[in-house]
């Protein structure tokens, strides 16, 4: 009896010290994630918040009292929207066409749809200057329509379109993936078209993907500055975007100025990803 009660309390103490290596390894690993998350967003955020806003609202009202910096701002949120509105279209368009169309080179236009998170924003800036720059053929075809798209904020939406179109695309694509068939049958069956089907079927199902690709890439453009500062010719009160604001603010040694727009900026980007992070939330939760 004596070695059966050492037995089960050698197993029973092995088992305890199995489940505390458990649970040490698994706040270890948390603890990791948290302070590299805490050192790679959270202390740069809680720097920016400080040096721009360590007096009240004095350096922002400084920093904003900059002439064109109130337009810069402006001119971000409208053509952030534009390119936002455009890629939920076109992003829709592309997923449905990915996932529901088989076709020579159907691979090949998926890798081309993730190139612009895979090359530097510049290199995007690069291309659309060889592409509608005065010397080239697209751009004197255009030139002579009366178009002018560089150094405009035609220009800047090209730009932000091009950047930020994976982000509607990958969002909408899984889920369509996941959408069944059957559904869209019965539709037709009852005698529905294919514009009332997707517009009652498929498109109910899809809506929340759709939104939060949509409030990414509006997020996303509000900081895009590679492939911007290169093809809007940064002309105050025109085309100079918030993004490039700040850099200048940064050029001409004020950085607290450029900390106060940037947190901004930011607040507004925080703002779009809770509603998308809980947008996701719930349509995991309904599914």
């Amino acid at each position: 009896m004596d070695g059966a009660a050492q037995t089960l309390g050698g197993r029973g103490g092995l088992r305890s010290s199995q489940r505390t290596t458990a649970a040490l390894r698994h706040l270890a690993l948390r603890g990791a994630a948290v302070v590299y998350l805490g050192l790679l967003v959270a202390l740069p955020v809680v720097a920016v918040v400080t040096k721009g806003f360590g007096d009240g609202f004095v350096t922002f009202r400084e920093a904003m009292a900059t002439p064109a910096a109130w337009a810069a701002i402006r001119l971000t949120l409208w053509t952030s929207t534009v390119a936002a509105a455009l890629n939920a279209v076109m992003g829709t368009l592309l997923a449905w066409v990915l996932v529901r169309y088989r076709f020579p080179g159907r691979r090949l236009l998926s890798t081309v749809v993730d190139l612009p998170l895979a090359i530097p924003t510049l290199v995007t800036g690069v291309m659309i200057l060889a592409l509608y720059g005065p010397n080239s053929l697209f751009g004197r075809f255009l030139d002579d329509l009366g178009v002018r798209v560089l150094f405009t904020p035609i220009a800047i939406v090209i730009a932000l379109c091009t950047v930020t179109l994976p982000l509607v695309v990958r969002n909408v694509q899984p889920v369509l993936q996941e959408l069944d068939k059957a559904e869209e049958e019965a539709a037709a069956t009852l005698g529905a078209g294919p514009r009332t089907t997707f517009r009652r079927v498929v498109f109910p199902a899809i809506r929340s993907a759709v939104v939060a690709g949509t409030l990414l890439t509006f997020s996303r453009c509000l900081g895009e500055i590679g492939s911007v500062i290169l093809v809007a010719g940064n002309i105050p009160k025109k085309t100079l975007t918030a993004p490039v604001f700040i850099f200048q603010l940064t050029s001409q040694f004020k950085p607290a100025e450029a900390a106060a727009v940037a947190t901004l900026l930011f607040a507004i980007s925080f703002v779009l990803v809770l509603a998308t992070t809980r947008l996701i939330a719930r349509n995991e939760a309904s599914a």
